[in-house]
């Protein structure tokens, strides 16, 4: 089955867009988190709005899945594709499969998932996306005055965890400098069993004069068994000499920072 690759960001940039054109929908919260044993069922309330002055939606309830690649972005796939998948454990009422909002109506959707009595898999972690797809194309205007036929879907993450995954543990595995790309190269992986995301924040220290240059921070999401590669831009007009990187990855532990260091000359 074919999968593509995209950022998910851009089912929530069609939202933003349309928005500005008076049509769109808006689905929150944005992502949905689940825990519960195997045979137990657990509701989530999500609320699909209808953004429009003026266009009556008929919206539809479908599910997917996703997943990160190295870096970071999001593969999606139709549903009970990936291994950790749990779409086939997702339901909503028959009522909330397809529904139509009036302008500017809201609607609250449970979202049930159960887990099986029985894995069919030894993973901790399960996760799906649920979409909210516009079945009624309306006319609009895009940006330029064209007019347009607009159709807006929109999506959430859904994860799901046992009880017993507890175990939040990421390890760097590599950092080096990228002198052609001009950017410190941060590999880490996510050992432990649950999820884990948070902040990448890096200094330099010219070790010279002792001067200290803060470099970006960045957000990163992972799953577990995730190999993370990303790049962390030096400033334009750094000073030539020889440097310490030292990174820190926080992911919500205070007592378990992630730390790594590097020497390099910039040159």
């Amino acid at each position: 089955m074919k999968k593509l690759c995209i950022s998910f960001l851009y089912l929530f940039a069609c939202f933003f867009y349309h928005l500005n054109a008076q049509t769109g929908v808006s689905v929150s919260p944005p992502r949905v988190y689940f825990e519960s044993g195997l045979g137990n069922s657990s509701s989530q309330k999500v609320t699909v709005t209808n953004v429009s002055t003026k266009n009556s939606l008929d919206l539809a309830v479908s599910l997917g899945d996703w997943q990160y690649n190295e870096k970071g972005e999001n593969i999606m796939a139709a549903a009970n594709t990936f291994p950790g998948s749990c779409a086939a454990w997702i339901s909503v009422k028959k009522e909330d499969n397809y529904f139509t909002l009036a302008p500017g109506q809201k609607k609250d959707i449970d979202v049930t998932l159960t887990v099986p009595g029985t894995l069919p898999d030894k993973l901790f972690t399960h996760t799906a996306v649920l979409y909210v797809s516009q079945m009624n194309p309306v006319d609009d205007v895009d940006s330029q005055g064209a007019n347009i036929k607009v159709s807006i879907r929109s999506g959430i993450k859904i994860f799901h965890r046992l009880p017993a995954a507890k175990n939040k543990k990421l390890e760097i595995q590599n950092l080096s400098y990228g002198k052609s790309k001009g950017m410190l190269d941060l590999t880490f992986d996510n050992v432990g069993d649950v999820w884990a995301d948070g902040k990448i924040s890096a200094e330099l220290v010219n070790t010279k004069n002792g001067k200290k240059t803060t470099l970006e921070t960045i957000v990163f999401y992972t799953m577990p068994g995730n190999k993370r590669e990303l790049g962390i831009p030096l400033p334009s007009g750094l000073e030539k000499g020889k440097y310490t990187a030292s990174v820190i990855i926080d992911y919500g532990d205070r007592d378990n920072l992630e730390l790594g260091e590097l020497n390099f000359t910039y040159e």
